[in-house]
């Protein structure tokens, strides 16, 4: 247990720091759009597809590297790898309806949290600026 803790932990911030350091790239913020966060999330989206599929081929699993991989490096890295996997295994399970809800819902509920966040913090007293 402790080993594959450890494991998440480093995989977590090695991939925050990616994360990081590829939305320093200067000419990925020349636009309207946010280049940096989709090629965040779109090489976290190849990275955990080829652990699962790598892991899902092998008899033996060394399961701290897979936590390491999946959960740590892609978690830390960015979480819309996750939401992409666990989309796209709802297509692959003929779950189209629990597809779409869940795209719907992680989109708007995901966005509306982010607006109360802020607006939460915009109490008098909360001394958040």
């Amino acid at each position: 247990m402790l080993i594959n803790c450890l494991a998440v932990g480093a995989g977590g911030f090695i991939g925050a720091v990616f994360r990081y350091l590829i939305g320093l790239i200067p000419f990925l913020n020349k636009w309207d759009i946010p280049f940096h966060t989709l090629i965040i999330n779109l090489i976290g989206a190849v990275i955990i597809g080829m652990v699962v599929r790598y892991a899902g081929s092998c008899d033996t699993v060394n399961t701290a590297a897979i936590l390491f991989l999946k959960v740590g490096l892609c978690g830390g890295f960015t979480t819309f790898s996750t939401f992409s996997l666990e989309s796209l295994e709802l297509l692959q399970n003929g779950k189209w309806f629990l597809f779409g809800l869940y795209a719907v819902l992680s989109l708007t509920l995901c966005i509306a949290g982010v607006w109360m966040g802020k607006w939460l913090a915009a109490f008098p007293g909360m001394n958040l600026k």
